[in-house]
């Protein structure tokens, strides 16, 4: 911890959440939520979760984040991304009540983070802003089809593919079933959730539809799950209409992987959200 980081700890559904502030500024109104994405915990991979926040509150936006519930030192039961809205509205609460000039709150979330924001945001009328960044809309189907579309196409263009090809050792029954078995999964047509329980998709379209705040979508150039979100809302029409709002800005990383894995796309994420959280 850095020695202006506030360790909080605040209830959650009969349990306790565990929590990093970094404070920042004389009454700040607007402030960012860190939401984790997948089975790890406040920090982040990498660290970027921490780095962030530190980044964040020295251009004087405060910023919170967090362990759900049975992650890192949070207590309770581990879940997934799908049933964490509790998560995110005790740590608002914790949020607001450590930051009493705090109006608006901007929940950032990597991966099935944002979906998780998604979820939620409409709920909340704190919750002015989401920075959703490669957005997890993972299904078999999905994932095969961009993966015919995006990893193939890239392969073929590889030299050490043809070198391979030249020199006889490419396995060509291999690579055959691999490709026939993924057209089959993309072929494959989804089964229907039953109304009162929709699908990931429905889901996360009936969240975006809900939430009429800002929203600034980043997405990693070298990264499947990036490409299956954008594939996926590239063929929905609403979804097109949704994007193309005024609200919503959008920004593209070429070269970086799902995580931002290197300095600088980490430090140009940090830039391009401090830049959006102080513009509106």
């Amino acid at each position: 911890m850095q020695p202006d980081e506030l360790a909080l700890s605040f209830p959650c559904a009969g349990d306790w959440l565990t929590g990093i502030l970094s404070p920042a500024g004389d009454a700040p109104q607007r402030g960012v939520l860190i939401a984790v994405g997948g089975p790890q915990y406040r920090a982040g991979s990498h660290r970027q979760f921490a780095l962030l926040a530190r980044s964040l509150a020295t251009r004087g936006i405060p910023a919170l984040r967090f362990d759900y519930r049975g992650m890192g030192d949070s207590t309770g039961e581990q879940r997934d991304f799908t049933d964490v809205d509790a998560d995110l509205r005790a740590a608002i609460d914790a949020f607001c009540a450590r930051v009493p000039s705090l109006r608006e709150v901007v929940i950032w979330g990597l991966c099935d983070a944002a979906s998780a924001a998604l979820f939620y945001a409409g709920q909340d009328e704190r919750v002015k802003g989401l920075v959703l960044l490669n957005p997890w809309a993972r299904t078999e189907a999905g994932l095969a089809g961009t993966t015919l579309r995006h990893y193939y196409r890239a392969r073929l263009l590889q030299p050490d593919l043809w070198r391979k090809l030249v020199s006889g050792r490419f396995d060509w029954r291999a690579a055959a079933g691999g490709f026939f078995r993924l057209a089959g999964k993309a072929l494959r047509r989804p089964a229907s959730a039953p109304a009162e329980s929709p699908g990931l998709h429905e889901r996360m379209l009936r969240g975006m539809r809900a939430f009429g705040g800002n929203v600034l979508l980043i997405d990693s150039g070298n990264d499947l799950t990036a490409r299956e979100f954008l594939d996926m809302a590239g063929a929905s029409p609403a979804w097109r209409r949704l994007l193309a709002a005024p609200q919503v800005q959008r920004r593209t990383l070429a070269e970086a992987d799902h995580t931002f894995s290197r300095r600088a796309w980490r430090d140009q994420v940090a830039d391009w959200t401090a830049d959006w959280v102080r513009a509106w």
